[in-house]
C-alpha cells in the first residue's frame, strides 16, 4: 500500500474543509467595463439623480442655490425643460412613477412631486433623515439616505414600507448614493469611489462590484467631483453612467475583468 505523505494529507483535509465549510465563500466578483459610446453632459451639473424615460434623460442637480431637475435630449445634451429649486434645499435623486416625478432633498426630510410633463408641483412628502437617491421596480420605489439602508415606499402614498441592509460578505456597506434598477438588480453608486454595487432586493447581498476606475481621463479629473449617477434603459439595454460635473455621460457595457 503506497503511503500518502503527512504533509500532503494535511494539505488535502484542509482544502476539502475550505471547500465545504458553509463558513467560507468566494469573495464577490468584480467586473470591468467597456465604453459603448459618448454623449455630451453639463459640466456645471452637480448630478444627483439620472433616469431614462422615453428616450430623454432626467437629471437632478445638487447644491443650494444651483439646484434643479431638468429634461434632456441625450445625443445633444439640449435641455427641453428645466426648473430650479427653491436656494434653501439640496436637490438630490429623482425618480417617475406614472404621470410623476419625484424628488428628494438632502437635509429637509422633505420632497416634492411635479407632473412629469410640466414639472409643475403636485404635492410635497416627508420622510426622516436625509435623502439621496431613488430607483423603482414595478411595484415599489427604493430610496437611499447615504447609511447601508434602502428603504422601501409605496410609490401613491410615499410612505415607508420596509427595507433592506445592504452588505457584503457580512459586512455592512453604507454611503449608498445614486441607484438604479437593472435586470432585477439595485445598481448603487457608492459616495467617493470609482465602484458600483450590485445588489440583490431581496436580501441586501452585494451580488458583485464595477470597478469604474480610470473611466474619467485624468485632464478632466481636476475639474470634476464624485462619479454618481446611473441610467438604464430596458428597452434598448443601455447603461449610462456619469458624475458630478462631468463633461461627458458614458454609455457602458459591464465585461468580466481580465
Amino acid at each position: 500500500m503506497r503511503r500518502i505523505p503527512l504533509a500532503c494529507l494535511w494539505l488535502t483535509v484542509a482544502l476539502a474543509f475550505s471547500a465545504c465549510s458553509p463558513g467560507v465563500h468566494a469573495a464577490t466578483p468584480v467586473y470591468g467595463y467597456q465604453v459603448v459610446r459618448t454623449y455630451p453632459h453639463d459640466p456645471s451639473a452637480f448630478t444627483e439623480g439620472l433616469f431614462l424615460r422615453d428616450g430623454f434623460l432626467y437629471e437632478s442637480t445638487g447644491l443650494e442655490g444651483a439646484s434643479s431637475i431638468r429634461k434632456v435630449v441625450l445625443e445633444t445634451g439640449g435641455v427641453e425643460n428645466e426648473r430650479s429649486i427653491s436656494s434653501q434645499f439640496f436637490g438630490e435623486g429623482i425618480i417617475d412613477w406614472k404621470d410623476r416625478l419625484i424628488q428628494l432633498t438632502w437635509k429637509n426630510q422633505l420632497g416634492f412631486v411635479y407632473g412629469i410633463d410640466d414639472f409643475e408641483t403636485k404635492g410635497e412628502f416627508h420622510y426622516p433623515g436625509e435623502g439621496w437617491a431613488l430607483t423603482r421596480d414595478d411595484r415599489r420605489i427604493i430610496m437611499s439616505d447615504g447609511t447601508s439602508r434602502l428603504r422601501f415606499l409605496d410609490p401613491e402614498t410615499l410612505k415607508e414600507t420596509g427595507g433592506v441592509t445592504v452588505t457584503d460578505e457580512g459586512r455592512p456597506v453604507d454611503q449608498l448614493n445614486e441607484l438604479e434598477w437593472v435586470k432585477g438588480e439595485i445598481y448603487a453608486n457608492i459616495w467617493q469611489t470609482d465602484r458600483i454595487a450590485r445588489i440583490d432586493p431581496a436580501t441586501g447581498k452585494v451580488t458583485g462590484w464595477i470597478d469604474l476606475t480610470g473611466l474619467l481621463p485624468d485632464a478632466d479629473r481636476a475639474r470634476a467631483d464624485v462619479l454618481n449617477g446611473i441610467a438604464y434603459d430596458a428597452r434598448t439595454d443601455r447603461l449610462i453612467v456619469t458624475g458630478k460635473l462631468w463633461p461627458r455621460l458614458y454609455e457602458i457595457k459591464v465585461v468580466a475583468k481580465p
